[in-house]
């Protein structure tokens, strides 16, 4: 990967909807170079996919919570059955598997209040190898979705 690759991934980075042309422009090349290395870029998996960044509470989802879950026992089978239960959860947005106490951090959105108690009280709770959770209540996200830094 070259500087003209991490240019093309950080005009990507901020703005997805670009076309090829202006892609081309913005780093300086010809319409096909340009194209080549974008093939490239997404077959090689750096460029994984593209998506539209949707604001949670336009839609709803005004309350946002980060739940510290920790695991009755670390087998891989435990461990397995949670994952793969907690990827079923619409509104967990992240999942990070921790070093150390407690094993997970969940980010996870909600309508309000009372959705997210019903959310934690019957779907959360309730997976495999749960032992506690423990959440804090997020009062404003100051960085959020920031473009890697190339």
């Amino acid at each position: 990967m070259d500087d003209i690759d991490r240019q093309i991934l950080a005009e990507l980075q901020q703005d997805g909807r670009l076309t090829l042309t202006e892609l081309a422009e913005r780093v300086r090349l010809s319409v096909s170079p340009c194209h080549r290395r974008l093939r490239a870029l997404e077959r090689s998996g750096v460029i994984s996919g593209y998506r539209a960044h949707l604001d949670a509470s336009s839609v709803g989802l005004t309350f946002e919570a980060l739940l510290f879950v920790t695991m009755q026992s670390a087998t891989r089978e435990t461990l397995e059955a949670f994952e793969t239960a907690v990827v079923e959860v619409p509104n967990v947005l992240q999942a990070q598997r921790l070093f150390g106490d407690p094993d997970y951090l969940l980010r996870v959105v909600a309508s309000d209040l009372p959705g997210f108690q019903v959310l934690y009280d019957e779907r959360l709770s309730t997976l495999p190898g749960v032992m506690r959770l423990s959440s804090t209540l997020v009062m404003k996200s100051v960085v959020e979705d920031r473009p890697l830094p190339l």
